[in-house]
């Protein structure tokens, strides 16, 4: 792709997103949001692969579709109050629509079916796009407007999350299918904590975007899309494989990696808001994710390749990628547990 091109896209999805951050009329929201999308479909189609056509045809048709559901809630609530204000959202139906719409964005269940497929299609940054930056404004609405939403709709919404994050990765064999069922349990993990403690919400993203570039990353670098290709990856680098093993685990949410952060604050604030019932369905669920995190680990660092494999060795061929930004995002994504005592100090 052109550079200038590139700069102008990736610089309107920048657009786009501050535009979103920083609006509190239900028009300029929309208006990012839309930005947003249209700045990311030309990424998604730029290898004119059939499946890359696919898989942007059906992330524009679902991302239009939430948008217009929110320009039509929008204007229903601007019709009943008399003005676009984010913060008087005071018809009901109005408030359901545009969780829903928000929903359907970010890809929370039961309107998730969309992220899967169309993650499997794109290549691996633009993936990593998708899974983090591309959350960002649809969860700063979610954010600003969460007092507005029934608290029984974001319990149910969450919960659905994590169970259908953890059950769908199960059986898959292609690891952007998996980092898709991830990304659909971690914005579970996010949205029940949102009308209890906001600030929670902020740094299971921040956690979230970190780990979730390392996944990437390291799957770029090693040239990785399906299980049995990880077998091959251990004789080429070895130290990347037990970065990456330990990426996957700090993902699933294991101590004393970063991953285990938000999910003890989480847990331990819906046990102080007398929900223990709910917090001990989503330690359950966690648990169904890190065993689809745990077979990823063991074909990378406890599997031979077969000799017959179907997938083709890796020439020990010099990366022609920067590998600074897979060193920071793996440092970050395996080592903040520590300074846990001064994150709870800003918030808690």
């Amino acid at each position: 792709m052109n550079p200038y091109v590139l700069a102008t896209l990736l610089s309107s999805l920048g657009l786009g997103t501050t535009l979103t951050f920083a609006s509190s009329h239900w028009l300029l929201a929309w208006m990012g949001l839309e930005i947003n999308t249209l700045a990311i479909v030309p990424l998604m189609a730029q290898h004119h692969h059939p499946r890359a056509v696919e898989a942007t045809t059906k992330y524009f048709l679902t991302q239009a579709t939430a948008a217009a559901v929110i320009l039509f809630a929008s204007t229903t609530n601007a019709w009943t109050t008399g003005e676009w204000n984010m913060t008087n959202m005071s018809n009901p139906t109005a408030t359901a629509m545009i969780l829903a719409a928000l929903a359907l964005k970010i890809g929370l269940a039961p309107m998730h079916f969309w992220m899967p497929e169309v993650l499997q299609g794109l290549d691996l940054l633009t993936g990593l796009i998708l899974s983090t930056w591309q959350k960002l404004a649809p969860l700063a609405l979610i954010i600003q407007t969460a007092q507005a939403f029934d608290p029984l709709l974001l319990s149910a919404l969450g919960l659905t999350s994590t169970l259908v994050g953890g059950w769908g990765g199960l059986n898959q064999t292609q690891l952007r299918k998996i980092l898709a069922y991830s990304s659909i349990a971690h914005m579970g993990w996010m949205i029940i904590i949102l009308q209890y403690a906001p600030q929670l919400t902020l740094l299971a993203l921040l956690m979230y975007v970190l780990m979730t570039s390392a996944a990437f990353l390291t799957l770029k670098f090693s040239s990785a899309t399906k299980i049995n290709t990880l077998a091959t990856i251990w004789s080429k680098s070895p130290m990347l494989t037990t970065t990456a093993a330990l990426v996957l685990l700090s993902l699933g949410g294991l101590p004393p990696l970063t991953g285990f952060m938000p999910k003890w604050f989480i847990l331990q604030e819906l046990a102080k808001q007398g929900l223990p019932l709910t917090a001990t369905v989503m330690a359950l669920a966690a648990l169904i994710s890190l065993y689809f995190y745990l077979r990823l680990c063991y074909t990378m660092t406890l599997t031979i390749s077969p000799n017959i494999t179907t997938s083709t060795t890796p020439w020990r061929t010099q990366a022609t990628q920067s590998s600074l930004p897979l060193a920071m995002s793996t440092v970050m994504a395996l080592g903040l547990l520590p300074i846990t005592p001064a994150i709870m100090m800003l918030v808690i």
